[in-house]
């Protein structure tokens, strides 16, 4: 299957992070390098790009994408919740642009055997690297107890009925093992009552995402990830985030005050003594959304919201 993944909000990405030769840019979620392309033809002739996915298909698939050879290229399997690692690795000094496009591909929910999409029926796996051996989608279902499914649920999925979604995964894996995607999906939909299925779009995406953020720790990474970044970024350069639900745009929001929070003295003091300064300048207000035109040629877009940083001062307290 070919590697597809449309670049969501491409214009808005590299007009925010005001790339241009000689910058040094580390695309974190490198998929098919629909971001990274562009980014390179504005970096070049001398600037740096730094791809990292672990995916080896996205990896193969921007291998064919990018002009390797013809400028500064270095692409790394890793998760970015390990940035700090790959970077030291990639010999890389400091970073001008990060751009982060979070959750999951076109291409993984395309590909049949990779048990991402509830449309297919699949093995249930949902690793982002299917090299690996962290456990799958189906470890996570079969071994977990009863109340920690429903937690994961619950947290991950925002799923009402997570709690008897969970009672009946429990309750169907007594007999036997829950080996695929549409196993899950038939008991998402026996739990779910009637009147809930008709509204709120298929009844086991919630399910679904929290399954996938669970089996690859999504939510972890991606803080330490954007931690790592803020660290790498030199002042004046720019921290791009896209984001496709609300758990990850709270990390990404969070972050992004807590680094741009200055002093936390009590108020009447006659100077600072906490010492704090912002480290970075929150660029979007408001999160940045793709418009109509977009979403008409990418409906997968739709839910996409990009929130983008800039780097004041090197360190905070």
């Amino acid at each position: 299957m070919e590697y597809r993944h449309t670049p969501v909000l491409l214009a808005e990405v590299t007009q925010h992070l005001q790339l241009h030769d000689g910058s040094i840019v580390v695309d974190c979620t490198l998929g098919g390098a629909g971001h990274a392309k562009r980014a390179a033809q504005l970096i070049a002739p001398t600037g740096i790009l730094v791809g990292i996915d672990k995916d080896d298909a996205a990896l193969a698939a921007a291998r064919d994408a990018l002009p390797l050879g013809q400028q500064a290229i270095i692409l790394l399997k890793g998760d970015y919740g390990d940035l700090d690692d790959l970077l030291v690795e990639a010999r890389i000094p400091y970073v001008d642009a990060f751009i982060f496009d979070l959750g999951v591909s076109s291409y993984q929910l395309d590909e049949a055997g990779r048990g991402f999409s509830y449309h297919r029926d699949a093995p249930l796996d949902m690793r982002m690297d299917a090299a690996s051996s962290q456990p799958t989608a189906a470890d996570v279902v079969n071994t977990y107890s009863e109340e920690d499914l429903a937690r994961i649920i619950r947290e991950y999925g925002e799923e009402r009925w997570a709690s008897r979604i969970a009672a009946f995964i429990v309750a169907a894996r007594a007999r036997h093992p829950i080996t695929t995607t549409g196993e899950l999906v038939d008991l998402v939909k026996a739990a779910v009552p009637a009147s809930a299925r008709r509204a709120g779009g298929h009844p086991a995406k919630r399910t679904f995402q929290a399954l996938r953020i669970e089996v690859n720790q999504e939510l972890k990474s991606v803080e330490r990830g954007i931690e790592a970044a803020i660290r790498w970024l030199v002042p004046g350069g720019r921290l791009a985030v896209i984001s496709y639900h609300s758990l990850e745009d709270r990390i990404v929001k969070r972050a992004f005050a807590e680094a741009s929070r200055g002093c936390t003295c009590p108020p009447g003091l006659p100077e600072c003594t906490c010492g704090r300064v912002p480290v970075l300048r929150v660029v979007t207000k408001r999160p940045v959304v793709p418009a109509a035109e977009e979403i008409a040629a990418n409906p997968r877009a739709r839910s996409a919201r990009l929130r983008v940083a800039e780097k004041v001062a090197e360190s905070g307290v």
